[in-house]
């Protein structure tokens, strides 16, 4: 595998390269060290690749007797889209009922991290999350909402700057439609609309 330093190079030598393809000078004051940054903040950005989200999970696993909904929402997240590599945020929320085990709340975090950190596309996201929570918890059900804005919709292409999309994965005891409808619930209270087509409770 190669270094760190050694992809950071091999990248702002590509990003050199781009720049007189798109019509600038690469020795204009101002981009001389272009390349440079947007290799490293390429490889921020990415990763994710380099981090295991079980074993992140698994690294703060306690015994605990507690078998009601956990709910972490509003996790912040960033991304790139795979098709465009155009950034697309929002926020996710997470719910799990234990069994036996529990996990540090800020583990739930990170794992949004780690996938959100690797280009991707939010419905693939929504799954990996839940999926992950499943393999390192086994908890007696799981269910991941995400919300996001693309900039391949804002930016480009049909330009729509208002649209939002929501993906929502569930597993095991969330199957059940009670607990999914009293989940959602709790992100409704705080005026938050979570149809498929990103309207409002009145335009529904």
């Amino acid at each position: 595998m190669k270094s760190f330093q050694e992809r950071q190079d091999e990248l702002a030598a590509l990003y050199a390269a781009v720049l007189p393809l798109i019509g600038e000078n690469p020795e204009r004051e101002g981009l001389l060290k272009t390349p440079i940054r947007v290799a490293r903040a390429m490889l921020e950005l990415t990763r994710g690749y380099y981090e295991n989200p079980v074993e992140i999970l698994r690294s703060a696993l306690f015994k605990e007797t507690y078998h009601n909904m956990i709910v972490v929402r509003d996790i912040e997240f960033y991304s790139l889209c795979e098709h465009h590599m155009l950034p697309f945020f929002g926020h996710v929320h997470i719910a799990y009922i234990p069994d036996g085990e529990i996990t540090g709340l800020s583990k739930l975090a990170r794992i949004v991290n780690t996938f959100s950190h690797r280009l991707q596309v939010q419905e693939r996201m929504t799954e990996q999350i839940a999926e992950c929570i499943n393999e390192a918890l086994h908890p007696q059900g799981v269910m991941v909402v995400v919300e996001g804005r693309h900039l391949c919709m804002q930016m480009r292409g049909v330009a729509k700057q208002n649209a939002q999309t929501v993906t929502m994965h569930h597993l095991g005891a969330f199957n059940n439609p009670e607990l999914r409808t009293e989940f959602l619930s709790q992100l409704r209270s705080e005026a938050r609309s979570l149809s498929p087509a990103g309207c409002t409770p009145e335009e529904e």
